[in-house]
Protein backbone atom coordinates (compact mmCIF):
# COMPACT_ATOMS: atom_id res chain seq x y z
CA UNK A 1 0.00 0.00 0.00
CA UNK A 2 1.25 3.48 -0.82
CA UNK A 3 1.10 6.12 1.22
CA UNK A 4 1.70 8.94 0.65
CA UNK A 5 1.99 13.01 2.69
CA UNK A 6 1.06 15.54 0.27
CA UNK A 7 1.83 19.16 1.92
CA UNK A 8 -0.81 20.84 -1.18
CA UNK A 9 -3.63 18.58 -0.14
CA UNK A 10 -3.20 19.87 4.07
CA UNK A 11 -2.58 23.43 2.65
CA UNK A 12 -5.47 23.37 0.48
CA UNK A 13 -7.52 21.72 3.44
CA UNK A 14 -6.71 23.84 5.71
CA UNK A 15 -7.01 27.23 3.45
CA UNK A 16 -10.88 25.42 2.53
CA UNK A 17 -11.56 25.23 6.51
CA UNK A 18 -10.67 29.03 7.21
CA UNK A 19 -12.86 30.12 4.26
CA UNK A 20 -15.55 27.97 5.96
CA UNK A 21 -15.05 29.63 9.01
CA UNK A 22 -15.22 33.13 7.88
CA UNK A 23 -18.24 32.13 5.83
CA UNK A 24 -20.34 30.70 9.27
CA UNK A 25 -18.96 33.70 11.40
CA UNK A 26 -20.19 36.01 8.52
CA UNK A 27 -23.70 34.38 8.89
CA UNK A 28 -23.43 34.41 12.73
CA UNK A 29 -22.54 38.29 12.88
CA UNK A 30 -25.15 39.46 10.34
CA UNK A 31 -28.09 37.78 12.66
CA UNK A 32 -26.40 39.27 15.86
CA UNK A 33 -26.28 42.49 13.93
CA UNK A 34 -29.90 42.20 12.83
CA UNK A 35 -30.95 41.70 16.52
CA UNK A 36 -29.19 44.58 17.85
CA UNK A 37 -30.79 46.46 14.64
CA UNK A 38 -34.37 45.46 15.96
CA UNK A 39 -33.17 45.87 19.93
CA UNK A 40 -32.32 49.27 19.17
CA UNK A 41 -35.38 50.02 16.94
CA UNK A 42 -37.96 48.29 19.96
CA UNK A 43 -36.40 50.67 21.88
CA UNK A 44 -36.86 53.87 20.34
CA UNK A 45 -40.33 53.06 19.38
CA UNK A 46 -40.92 51.77 23.23
CA UNK A 47 -39.85 55.25 23.86
CA UNK A 48 -41.31 57.60 21.50
CA UNK A 49 -45.12 55.87 21.41
CA UNK A 50 -45.51 55.46 24.98
CA UNK A 51 -44.57 58.76 26.19
CA UNK A 52 -47.80 60.31 24.96
CA UNK A 53 -49.60 57.65 27.41
CA UNK A 54 -47.37 57.99 30.44
CA UNK A 55 -48.08 61.55 30.29
CA UNK A 56 -51.99 60.92 30.11
CA UNK A 57 -51.36 58.54 33.27
CA UNK A 58 -49.34 61.03 35.41
CA UNK A 59 -51.80 64.22 34.66
CA UNK A 60 -54.95 61.94 35.36
CA UNK A 61 -57.00 63.54 38.35
CA UNK A 62 -59.00 60.44 39.01
CA UNK A 63 -58.11 56.95 39.63
CA UNK A 64 -60.59 55.92 36.52
CA UNK A 65 -58.83 58.52 34.28
CA UNK A 66 -55.14 56.78 35.25
CA UNK A 67 -57.07 53.09 34.89
CA UNK A 68 -58.10 54.06 31.25
CA UNK A 69 -54.81 55.65 30.45
CA UNK A 70 -52.87 52.62 31.66
CA UNK A 71 -55.54 50.39 29.71
CA UNK A 72 -54.91 52.30 26.71
CA UNK A 73 -51.13 50.93 26.29
CA UNK A 74 -51.49 47.54 27.32
CA UNK A 75 -53.01 46.89 23.46
CA UNK A 76 -50.08 48.54 21.86
CA UNK A 77 -47.07 47.17 23.97
CA UNK A 78 -48.84 43.59 23.79
CA UNK A 79 -48.69 43.86 19.55
CA UNK A 80 -45.23 45.64 20.03
CA UNK A 81 -44.28 42.43 21.99
CA UNK A 82 -46.18 39.75 20.26
CA UNK A 83 -44.04 41.59 16.46
CA UNK A 84 -40.85 41.58 18.78
CA UNK A 85 -41.18 37.84 19.32
CA UNK A 86 -42.04 37.29 15.65
CA UNK A 87 -38.95 39.75 14.42
CA UNK A 88 -36.67 37.72 16.68
CA UNK A 89 -37.89 34.59 15.89
CA UNK A 90 -37.34 35.14 11.69
CA UNK A 91 -33.79 36.48 13.18
CA UNK A 92 -33.27 33.00 14.49
CA UNK A 93 -34.78 30.74 11.61
CA UNK A 94 -32.68 32.71 9.02
CA UNK A 95 -29.58 32.20 10.27
CA UNK A 96 -30.29 28.74 11.98
CA UNK A 97 -31.10 27.71 8.25
CA UNK A 98 -27.84 29.05 6.93
CA UNK A 99 -25.78 27.46 9.10
CA UNK A 100 -27.63 24.67 8.41
CA UNK A 101 -27.16 24.65 4.72
CA UNK A 102 -23.21 24.87 5.46
CA UNK A 103 -23.16 22.09 7.47
CA UNK A 104 -25.22 20.37 5.06
CA UNK A 105 -22.27 20.87 2.22
CA UNK A 106 -19.88 20.23 4.30
CA UNK A 107 -21.11 16.90 5.62
CA UNK A 108 -21.74 16.06 1.65
CA UNK A 109 -18.08 17.26 1.07
CA UNK A 110 -16.34 14.89 3.98
CA UNK A 111 -18.99 11.90 2.55
CA UNK A 112 -17.49 12.31 -1.12
CA UNK A 113 -14.06 12.52 0.99
CA UNK A 114 -15.15 9.55 3.18
CA UNK A 115 -16.33 7.44 -0.20
CA UNK A 116 -12.92 8.37 -2.24
CA UNK A 117 -11.16 6.72 0.29
CA UNK A 118 -13.11 3.78 0.52
CA UNK A 119 -12.85 3.26 -2.93
CA UNK A 120 -8.99 3.97 -3.47
CA UNK A 121 -9.02 1.13 0.17
CA UNK A 122 -10.78 -1.32 -1.87
CA UNK A 123 -8.59 -1.17 -4.68
CA UNK A 124 -5.74 -1.44 -2.86
CA UNK A 125 -6.99 -4.13 -0.14
CA UNK A 126 -4.96 -7.53 -0.16
CA UNK A 127 -7.55 -10.50 -2.23
CA UNK A 128 -9.83 -12.23 -0.20
CA UNK A 129 -11.33 -8.70 1.71
CA UNK A 130 -13.99 -7.43 -0.43
CA UNK A 131 -16.81 -9.08 1.72
CA UNK A 132 -14.96 -6.68 4.28
CA UNK A 133 -15.30 -3.77 2.06
CA UNK A 134 -18.55 -4.59 0.76
CA UNK A 135 -20.23 -4.54 4.57
CA UNK A 136 -18.56 -1.64 5.00
CA UNK A 137 -20.08 0.65 2.45
CA UNK A 138 -23.54 -0.90 3.29
CA UNK A 139 -23.20 0.17 6.46
CA UNK A 140 -22.20 3.63 5.35
CA UNK A 141 -25.07 3.47 2.81
CA UNK A 142 -27.69 2.34 6.11
CA UNK A 143 -26.54 5.09 8.44
CA UNK A 144 -27.03 8.03 5.63
CA UNK A 145 -30.61 6.13 4.75
CA UNK A 146 -30.89 6.77 8.90
CA UNK A 147 -29.79 10.29 8.82
CA UNK A 148 -32.05 11.35 5.73
CA UNK A 149 -34.60 10.17 7.91
CA UNK A 150 -33.82 11.98 11.41
CA UNK A 151 -33.46 15.08 8.94
CA UNK A 152 -36.76 14.83 7.53
CA UNK A 153 -38.35 13.96 10.91
CA UNK A 154 -36.59 16.91 11.93
CA UNK A 155 -37.83 19.18 9.48
CA UNK A 156 -41.44 18.20 10.33
CA UNK A 157 -41.16 19.03 14.06
CA UNK A 158 -39.57 22.38 12.72
CA UNK A 159 -42.20 23.20 10.41
CA UNK A 160 -45.49 21.97 13.33
CA UNK A 161 -43.74 24.23 15.64
CA UNK A 162 -43.59 26.67 13.16
CA UNK A 163 -47.18 26.33 12.75
CA UNK A 164 -48.07 25.97 16.54
CA UNK A 165 -45.89 29.31 17.23
CA UNK A 166 -47.60 31.14 14.85
CA UNK A 167 -51.23 29.89 16.44
CA UNK A 168 -50.10 30.70 19.52
CA UNK A 169 -49.11 34.41 18.41
CA UNK A 170 -52.75 34.75 16.88
CA UNK A 171 -54.47 33.64 19.74
CA UNK A 172 -53.03 36.11 21.81
CA UNK A 173 -53.42 38.81 19.25
CA UNK A 174 -57.39 37.94 19.59
CA UNK A 175 -56.98 38.05 23.36
CA UNK A 176 -55.55 41.74 23.20
CA UNK A 177 -57.96 42.75 20.54
CA UNK A 178 -61.27 41.35 22.73
CA UNK A 179 -59.74 42.63 25.78
CA UNK A 180 -59.34 45.79 24.18
CA UNK A 181 -62.65 46.19 22.48
CA UNK A 182 -64.64 45.32 26.15
CA UNK A 183 -63.44 48.94 27.45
Amino acid sequence: MNTTFNVDTVLAANKAAATEAQALATTAFAGFEKLVTLNLSVARSALTQTTPDLMAAFAAKTPADAMAAQTSMVKPMAEQAIAYGRSVYAIASDVGAELSKAAEAQAAASQKQIDAAVDALAKNAPAGSESIVTAYKTAMTSSQSAIAMAKSSAMKAVEMADKQASQLVENALGAVKTTSRKK
